[in-house]
């Protein structure tokens, strides 16, 4: 167990002021609330499935709804000590979520954003928890693609991707990978096509309930690939402290035309935005208006046709720290960033 029981009762406050809004008990019931809450407890047993624990957050204190065929296992495992005093033993028949919506409560749908809030400035563990799986997940895409040949399939280089995470305990959420025929594609799901003279590769990697989020190039340099940094650097630039999330996105997609994109090549794919405990929490839009606040995790992912990057980063005030970096992928420097470029085949 990862946990942190100083950072657990800073959550417990942060939990007090949204409770306090609401006028109820909290029910906490997604696989981000809840692997927030708990310390990176890991919440699922299926990836496709729902979590198998549910939290009512109350002023008396926390109740943790648990399949039965799960407690003992979570209790030895993954919850602080202090949990497993809490915990109400749900018949496996009965979805946790239902047994903590009979006790009473407001649902999490009904104060979103303020649990978004909540959750948003990491605290020093997590953030030091983040910090390992950025660079391992960073590690695990040079060690597989630095080996990668232009006449291996995707499916391929999805599998070593998809085994290299899990042998670090990390779950591979997203693993997509574009050959050269297929890089005009934005979510393209692996096919047996080679992988040619150029392609990309996408990861979400998930441990301790953070998500690491990164895409990576092998083979020959793309044509836009620096324009599409400047893009990101308009996101990244607008990405401060006291900013609505609307304003920095309204901000970063105006950097396709300056760079001589097309004005709307943004609708043509989402642009990213806050990250952590979701891939993106949330995902950025002209109408997300939540605060940006120091601490926070972003993974921007400005993308054209052929072309795209993402990283997960943290925003300070003093500047931007790169979690998932590995010092030996090949990059460049751009506005004082470190960022990564197409590694060559070998």
């Amino acid at each position: 167990m990862a946990g942190s029981p100083a950072d657990r009762q800073q959550k417990q406050e942060r939990l007090v002021r949204v409770r306090a809004a609401a006028e109820a008990p909290l029910l906490l019931t997604s696989h981000e609330a809840i692997s927030w809450y708990l310390e990176g407890v890991r919440t699922h047993v299926s990836l496709a499935g729902p979590p198998v624990l549910a939290v009512r957050a109350a002023d008396d204190g926390d109740t943790l709804f648990v399949a039965a065929n799960e407690a003992d296992r979570l209790i030895a495992e993954e919850l602080l000590p202090e949990e497993a005093g809490r915990i109400v033993r749900v018949p496996w028949q009965l979805p946790p979520a239902v047994a903590a919506a009979e006790a009473g409560g407001v649902a999490e749908a009904d104060v979103a954003a303020p649990l978004r809030a909540a959750r948003a400035s990491l605290l020093p563990a997590e953030r030091e928890r983040y910090r390992m799986l950025g660079r391992e997940t960073a590690e695990v895409l040079t060690d597989v693609l630095r080996d990668a040949q232009p006449a291996q399939s995707e499916r391929a280089l999805t599998g070593a991707v998809s085994g290299a995470l899990a042998a670090r305990g990390i779950d591979p959420l997203v693993v997509l990978v574009a050959g050269a025929g297929r890089v005009g594609y934005r979510h393209p799901l692996p096919t047996t096509a080679p992988l040619g003279e150029r392609a990309m590769v996408v990861v979400c990697g998930r441990r301790h309930g953070l998500i690491a989020n990164a895409t990576r190039w092998v083979g020959r340099a793309g044509a836009d690939d620096e324009r599409v940094l400047a893009v990101e650097r308009a996101f990244l630039d607008a990405s401060v402290p006291g900013i609505r999330l609307n304003e920095a996105f309204a901000a970063g997609i105006a950097g396709y035309a300056a760079q001589g994109f097309d004005a709307e090549e943004w609708r043509r794919h989402h642009q990213g935005g806050p990250t952590g405990y979701a891939g993106r929490d949330p995902r950025a839009t002209s109408d997300t208006d939540d605060g940006i606040v120091d601490g926070q995790a972003f993974a921007w992912n400005p993308t054209v046709p052929g072309g795209k990057v993402e990283d997960t980063m943290v925003c300070d005030g003093d500047g931007w720290e790169v979690l998932t970096l590995d010092e030996r992928w090949p990059t460049v420097e751009h506005a004082g960033l470190r960022r990564p470029v197409a590694m060559p085949f070998r």
